[in-house]
């Protein structure tokens, strides 16, 4: 399969770029707090932006793809990566939510705390990205390690029942309070502030340390899962971006009702557990990707209709909250 040429890249973070900019430009220059009917609106759009992207593969006006054959198994590899992503994402939806409650973030900051969020997690998974498929490439045992990785994950994400938060024992917290001065009060939506002359960090700025931390360590079973489908740099990183991009929206939209689907997170291990079982097994059989979408689909429509039908327990941690806080402060204690 050869890799889109430089124009394609460019083209593609040029239209990111565009539309980050109109997002906190233009649709919000102003800090307001994101209705439900805005937030579904927002995620339409951005659904509907990745699937033009994949039609636009499947039909060759995107990539350099030659060939009708090649062209439809790039897009099936996308559309399964951005389904796999899109379903770990759920993972930050409960996170966001545990920290704007935990540091008592008002609803009119928390849209530009995710924007900047959104953005360094771009950058980083960008990196990480590009170093795995590097990785793959020069030394294919790699995959195995992946595998590993993943199959841990999902072990630990359904064995979860729930750990508390504790910002405070977080070690990336410990390093910004002793290398900024940390402003007290409110000061609006601003990150960095001067007081007495001496620049400081906001409360805002800390959530959004917490913001990027979390996504990196999500990032560690996500990226993997995706390289699974695919090694092709170009599909893996706009599968991601694609799903992250909508990921702000998918808060808004879901954090309230998040509640009702707490059979989720078994669902997104068994996920975890499948792909990473699919690439410890890649020498013995290949999967073909159409299987695998269907496998995913699959997991994802069980463990939500699954939720529907039995109803939560009455008391105890927020459903589907225990893995997700597992993973984000398993580093934290280590």
């Amino acid at each position: 399969m050869m890799n889109p040429s430089t124009l394609w890249w460019m083209g593609f973070f040029g239209f990111v770029c565009v539309m980050l900019a109109l997002d906190l430009g233009v649709f919000h220059r102003k800090a307001h707090a994101v209705k439900i009917r805005e937030a579904l609106i927002w995620v339409g759009v951005w659904v509907t932006l990745a699937l033009l992207f994949n039609l636009g593969i499947y039909l060759g006006w995107v990539g350099s793809y030659p060939g009708p054959a090649v062209r439809q198994q790039a897009a099936l590899e996308f559309f399964t990566g951005y389904l796999i992503e899109l379903s770990l994402s759920v993972d930050n939806v409960f996170v966001f939510a545990l920290l704007f409650s935990y540091f008592q973030v008002p609803p009119r900051y928390q849209h530009r705390i995710l924007f900047w969020g959104i953005l360094g997690a771009l950058v980083m998974r960008g990196g990480m990205v590009f170093a795995g498929v590097a990785l793959l490439h020069a030394f294919h045992w790699v995959i195995y390690v992946f595998g590993a990785i993943l199959i841990i994950a999902g072990i630990k994400m359904w064995r979860s029942h729930g750990v508390e938060i504790e910002p405070q024992k977080n070690p990336v917290l410990r390093l910004v309070r002793r290398v900024f001065r940390v402003a007290s009060g409110d000061h609006g939506q601003s990150f960095f502030v001067r007081e007495n002359g001496v620049l400081a960090v906001t409360p805002l700025f800390i959530v959004l340390i917490f913001v990027e931390w979390t996504d990196l360590i999500f990032a560690i079973d996500s990226i993997p899962a995706v390289l699974a489908v695919t090694h092709d740099p170009f599909i893996v990183l706009t599968s991601n971006i694609m799903a992250i991009l909508g990921l702000r929206s998918l808060y808004f939209a879901l954090a309230d009702v998040m509640k009702r689907f707490h059979l989720l997170h078994y669902g997104l291990a068994a996920i975890l557990l499948f792909v990473g079982t699919k690439m410890l097994l890649v020498e013995i059989y290949k999967m073909p990707t159409l299987a695998a979408l269907g496998v995913v689909a699959g997991i994802l429509v069980v463990s939500v209709v699954a939720s529907i039908l039995r109803r939560p327990p009455p008391s105890g941690p927020p459903p589907g909250t225990g893995a997700t806080v597992s993973r984000s402060t398993s580093s934290q204690r280590e």
